[in-house]
């Protein structure tokens, strides 16, 4: 059996149109943008220009959806606002090519 990485519970509260708003605002980006980096659809809009619809509801403060809380956690930690934590990358590992290490 092989050893697992404990689980961490990470508070994920749902924020409000306001709240959403805000994140976005702070890290400098349209709805269009701030969309298509969490994978929402964009659409034309009546003026040319790309827009989310989706996008627009969840920061509307008259209509009922919101974003779940992993997925602001996400959109937090990609535009590096997360309270506390942050995106590292990984090192890169060697590529197992199954044969021993010489002795040296």
């Amino acid at each position: 059996m092989t050893p697992t990485t404990p689980l961490t519970q990470l508070p994920m509260p749902i924020p409000s149109g306001e709240q959403l708003k805000a994140a976005r605002l702070a890290a400098g980006l349209n709805q269009a943008q701030a969309a298509e980096l969490l994978g929402y659809s964009l659409q034309t809009g009546s003026r040319g220009g790309v827009q989310s619809r989706t996008w627009q509801a969840l920061e509307s403060p008259t209509d009922e959806r919101n974003m779940q809380g992993p997925v602001f956690a996400m959109f937090l930690l990609l535009t590096g606002q997360h309270p506390t934590l942050q995106l590292v990358a990984k090192e890169p590992q060697a590529p197992d090519t199954g044969k021993s290490p010489d002795p040296a």
